[in-house]
């Protein structure tokens, strides 16, 4: 009897199993019961310690009252004419008395008189805005303008003027689509449930994960929304491994507590090595150096975790309940005809179409090879276009008040009006009389509008200076504007304001992007090296990771910047890739391709062992994992997808991309690129140094070979006269052909 600890973890769940799933129940019960208690509130921290516009932050939270927090804009229309002064008088006074208010700015009028903007500058920072208490304060100062017929919009950099809100329906529209697309390749619904039902499971424990995370540092209230799709795409993933070989294993004739047993130590293998390569790129978040990508690699680790548990504990419990059920009757009866074909000598059903596929890659390598690869570069190519801004309420949806506040804006005040551009100078550093001459320069530069006189901290310790630019802040030209006023500036003034911090935070993260690159790309080849034992498999692999992710970036360009096929994902116009998504989508891509190679991989080195015929176990790898790996991914592609119709901006942009990025990856890089190039290599695809071979670690993944005689034999003939073994079936066959 093999004593792994996976083989044993499944077989005592198998074995057990409501008690693994009443454990499992009485643990998710706990844990939900500490969220609860115990849990905190997402919340964004964008503090960036070292940019010069956080710096010129700092300075104004230190000497100007309200100044440097958190902030709202107030925006308010008539359309029977000018505004009264009652009109917004009133609304100032009510807007004061909320809690932590520390200034109201008058109401800046437009020209016609019928819109004003009022600023509301609050006492604490966006990072502790959830000191503020009722979140719903602010709804009830505005309500009774409402209420006289003024048209009141408000954005900012509260959560309630900042954020597009979550549905939450995306969770539900990926589980139903994934729970159709395993009835077809399954063709039992009692087998299409397991891998939803583990799932399930593992994100409610997900869930209560994150919120306990909160609890204990800032979470960016759409790492929870991230880390529920990665974790829904993978949980169905791992499951749907586990359970397509537990499937395996009962038409090789093992009783259910064996084959669940044994698809745990085998596949369940696989999802523990993919799961790690997922939280290694994950990990790299932190290399960003912004306080919020952490939370997102934290939260999204949280989620796969919760993932694996769920599967290695749940999905077998349950493949032992449902017995023989898991297999449809028509596929039983389908064994037991071809059992009689055998004995009859009638020839036997042709080999799988994914062999067949494969040899036919394998025969012409070089051509298969050369026709993927310039798709994939087409789509590539765009990436190299590729304009990037933190954020911007004018990218968001029509219907979302941050966006008609926008617009508003833009329209009575010029696009500019949206940008806030301070200079700081403090008065013990820079003179007067070099920021007077400083400011003459600034008026000059192409792009600005208007420089104000400058003011005075109520300390007498800073200058300020408010500039207004002609663009609006995630145009192409505003980074050039803010470039030309900071090459103006005096020693020690300092450009900020909200514009200029999200054009320094989008300058940091083009840079760290290739720290964070480097990182994952270094710690999955060594990841992959120690496990396959050869130098090409891994380098190969991450090279054609890359190349997906390279054609998702392309695909954000097109539709995104672009403006290709916009309206179908309900954006009204092109806007800039928002500056989140390149690190995210790169760092939990390329977590995510890998789960596809090491399940091709696995399968392919364990014939190469068995046989030593490189071309051979390319194609029965293949036919073992082609069907899965293509169920897996069009489960994937539906949940990301799924995501894509959320009203938040970078949601969909990750959504889209990710789906994009791993559809790309189950067809073209894993059923054409990965034979073609290990045909060519052939044996050379194994290749490894001895003096490396002595000093890596033995892992193996799907490494345990499992004989019949590990098993109960009598168990194991009767199981086999119920299901009959057809010789030349593909392993991973998940239907009836």
């Amino acid at each position: 009897m093999h004593t792994s600890v996976l083989y044993r973890i499944g077989h005592a769940s198998a074995s057990h199993p409501f008690r693994a799933l009443i454990g499992f129940a009485v643990a998710l019960g706990l844990l939900l019961g500490l969220a609860s208690t115990l849990g905190g509130q997402t919340q964004e921290n964008w503090d960036v310690t070292g940019t010069p516009s956080q710096t010129g932050i700092e300075m104004l939270r230190e000497h100007v009252p309200g100044a440097g927090n958190a902030f709202a804009r107030i925006v308010v229309r008539s359309d029977d004419g000018a505004l009264s002064p009652g009109e917004t008088s009133a609304l100032r006074e009510r807007l004061t008395r909320m809690p932590h208010v520390t200034t109201v700015d008058k109401p800046r009028l437009s020209a016609d008189g019928d819109t004003a903007v009022l600023t509301v500058g609050y006492d604490v920072p966006v990072t502790d805005a959830d000191l503020m208490g009722d979140a719903s304060a602010l709804e009830r100062a505005i309500e009774p303008s409402r209420a006289d017929g003024l048209q009141v919009e408000m954005n900012g950099s509260l959560p309630e003027t900042a954020a597009a809100p979550i549905k939450g329906h995306a969770e539900i529209i990926g589980v139903t689509i994934a729970l159709l697309i395993m009835v077809f390749a399954f063709g039992s619904v009692v087998a299409a449930g397991l891998p939803i039902a583990s799932a399930l499971g593992g994100l409610i424990a997900g869930s209560a994960g994150v919120t306990l995370l909160a609890a204990v540092t800032d979470v960016s209230p759409t790492a929870p929304m991230v880390a529920s799709m990665v974790g829904l795409g993978v949980g169905i993933d791992y499951a749907l491994l586990v359970v397509s070989r537990h499937i395996e294993f009962v038409r090789r004739g093992h009783p259910p507590v064996e084959a669940a047993a044994r698809s745990v130590a085998t596949a369940g293998r696989s999802a523990v090595f993919a799961a790690t390569t997922v939280l290694v790129s994950l990990m790299g978040l932190r290399l960003a150096g912004l306080p919020t990508y952490s939370s997102f690699g934290f939260a999204t680790a949280i989620a796969v975790v919760a993932m694996l548990a769920a599967t290695l504990l749940v999905v077998p419990a349950l493949c032992r309940l449902t017995g023989d059920r898991i297999l449809p009757r028509t596929v039983r009866h389908a064994e037991s005809r071809h059992a009689d074909i055998v004995r009859s000598g009638e020839q036997p059903a042709r080999a799988p179409l994914t062999a067949r596929w494969a040899a036919a890659v394998g025969a012409r390598p070089v051509a298969a090879m050369l026709v993927a690869g310039v798709v994939m570069l087409a789509l590539a190519a765009p990436a190299a276009a590729m304009r990037t801004w933190p954020q911007d309420s004018g990218a968001q949806s029509t219907e979302l008040t941050t966006r008609q506040a926008h617009d508003l804006i833009a329209a009575e005040f010029g696009t500019g009006a949206n940008a806030d551009v301070v200079i700081v100078a403090p008065t013990d550093r820079v003179d007067a009389t070099a920021l007077a001459s400083a400011l003459d320069e600034v008026r000059g530069i192409p792009g600005v509008v208007d420089v104000a006189s400058p003011t005075r901290s109520p300390d007498a310790a800073l200058d300020m200076v408010t500039i207004t630019i002609a663009h609006d802040p995630a145009a192409a030209a505003t980074g050039d504007v803010l470039d030309a006023i900071r090459a103006d500036l005096p020693p020690g003034a300092i450009l900020t304001g909200y514009t200029a911090y999200l054009d320094d935070i989008s300058a940091m993260l083009e840079k760290r992007m290739w720290v964070v690159i480097g990182f994952v790309v270094a710690a999955s080849v060594l990841l992959l090296l120690v496990v396959f034992r050869s130098v090409v498999i891994p380098l190969k692999a991450a090279f054609m990771n890359l190349l997906s992710v390279a054609a998702a970036y392309g695909v954000i360009t097109m539709v995104f910047q672009w403006g290709w096929g916009l309206s179908l994902l309900g954006v009204d116009h092109p806007v800039a890739v928002s500056s989140w998504v390149p690190i995210l989508v790169f760092a939990i891509l390329f977590g995510l391709s890998m789960d596809y190679e090491v399940f091709l991989l696995s399968r392919i080195r364990e014939e190469w062992l068995a046989t030593g015929d490189a071309r051979t176990s390319v194609i029965n790898g293949l036919a073992k994992t082609g069907r899965v790996i293509t169920t897996a991914a069009a489960i994937m592609v539906a949940v990301f997808l799924s995501f894509a119709s959320e009203t938040d901006i970078v949601l969909k942009m990750m959504g889209l991309g990710m789906a994009v990025a791993v559809f790309l990856d189950a067809t073209v890089v894993r059923m054409v690129l990965v034979p073609a190039t290990m045909a060519l290599l052939g044996g050379h695809n194994w290749w490894l140094p001895t003096w490396l071979d002595r000093i890596l670690p033995h892992v193996g993944v799907e490494a345990t070979a499992f004989d019949d005689d590990d098993c109960d034999e009598r168990a194991l003939r009767d199981a086999r006269k119920l299901a009959p073994q057809r010789p030349e079936e593909d392993a991973h066959t998940l239907a009836p052909r």
